[in-house]
């Protein structure tokens, strides 16, 4: 592959991971979500090329070469081995956020990028969307041609889908990018609206990883969605999120939405007050809902939510889609390290897997600066 043919200096785009207080599986039926971007992101070091061409370099896959795109959209993958579509993994979702921006006008300008990334995969804190947003937010700088915040984040999400089949909603690629130190962020997921809601000083955020990865596209994450739907169309609502506790009383699937979204608000409120008793019920009552409404939790995070609560955690529960991942939990700052030394002691003497232990304390959202 020939070298790059650079047009300027180098810079930075940086976009976070997020991990989700509150609200799981309540965003793509319109509902409310409280994420938190974190501060383990993605990182993408880019320069300019005079010639139209995409080329990049990950970290993360470093046996499959570089992934490039010239001006006419083929794609290839290392040397001159050619991918057409870039069928999966990255080399996918770098053909397919570049496609998003180009329908929204993006000019053909190209890079050279070399992608790093600490959000760990397949942990339910969006690695993923962190990575579109920071190689569309280097895309858009690039070209000198900057998208508003929330139509990048729509672009950064319509590009997920068509790169993963799986239908996701929009809570990640806006965490990502609107994160705030310090808050959570109330989201309306159907106007879209945004609140950051300070998360009380003394309170520290942690995601405890089950040692079990989770994988939306394998996993019955779409049924549900499209159950969700079924579910609206029945009820002769625009979304779940318009559905009464009445209505969903005897059905789970809406039962667990209605409820949960009510369980955001509560949260929110909750937070402002640092009320730590109601945290704890709402995280508990949430994770019981999920595992025995929506149905997807799993024995390991039960498992681990159990540790954390009976070693002292304020709230614990599952986070993000389930089928394997985190669970977010709320500590006392004065005692976080005994808490998390004795739930993950706990949790591998009964799972017999590794916990593994990442902050989350709420950070800010993307952004780009030199190099």
């Amino acid at each position: 592959m020939e070298q790059g043919l650079p047009g300027g200096p180098a810079r930075v785009a940086t976009a976070p991971g997020r991990v989700n207080v509150m609200g799981d599986h309540t965003d793509y039926n319109d509902g409310f979500a409280l994420p938190a971007a974190i501060g383990l992101s993605c990182t993408v070091r880019f320069t300019p090329r005079r010639d139209g061409r995409i080329e990049v370099a990950s970290d993360a896959d470093p046996d499959n070469g570089r992934v490039w795109l010239p001006a006419d959209g083929r794609v290839g993958l290392g040397g001159d081995r050619e991918l057409g579509a870039a069928r999966e993994g990255w080399p996918a979702l770098v053909a397919s956020v570049a496609a998003a921006l180009d329908r929204r006008g993006r000019p053909a300008d190209g890079m050279t990028a070399h992608v790093t990334s600490d959000v760990p995969l397949g942990a339910g804190l969006s690695s993923s969307a962190a990575f579109e947003v920071a190689i569309g937010s280097a895309l858009c700088d690039v070209a000198r041609s900057p998208l508003p915040v929330a139509d990048l984040a729509r672009a950064c999400r319509e590009a997920e889908e068509a790169a993963t089949g799986v239908p996701c909603g929009p809570m990640d690629q806006l965490a990502s990018l609107f994160g705030r130190r310090g808050h959570a962020l109330f989201l309306d997921c159907r106007t879209l609206e945004i609140e950051p809601v300070a998360v009380p000083e003394d309170l520290r955020v942690v995601a405890i990883h089950t040692g079990v990865a989770r994988r939306l596209a394998g996993s019955a994450y779409a049924s549900r969605r499209d159950a969700c739907a079924r579910l609206a169309l029945d009820l002769g609502v625009a979304s779940l999120r318009d559905a009464t506790p009445a209505q969903v009383r005897d059905v789970p699937l809406g039962r667990h939405v209605v409820h949960e979204n009510a369980r955001v608000l509560e949260t929110v409120d909750a937070l402002r007050r640092n009320d730590r008793a109601a945290l704890g019920t709402l995280f508990a009552d949430s994770h019981r809902s999920l595992a025995e409404d929506y149905g997807v939790s799993t024995p390991e995070l039960d498992s681990l939510v159990a540790e954390a609560t009976g070693a002292g955690a304020v709230a614990c529960r599952m986070t993000g889609g389930g089928f394997g991942g985190c669970v977010v939990a709320l500590l006392d700052h004065r005692t976080a390290d005994d808490v998390l030394r004795r739930t993950t002691e706990r949790y591998r003497a009964a799972t017999g897997h590794e916990p593994v232990v990442y902050p989350c304390d709420p950070s800010d959202g993307a952004r780009v600066e030199p190099a």
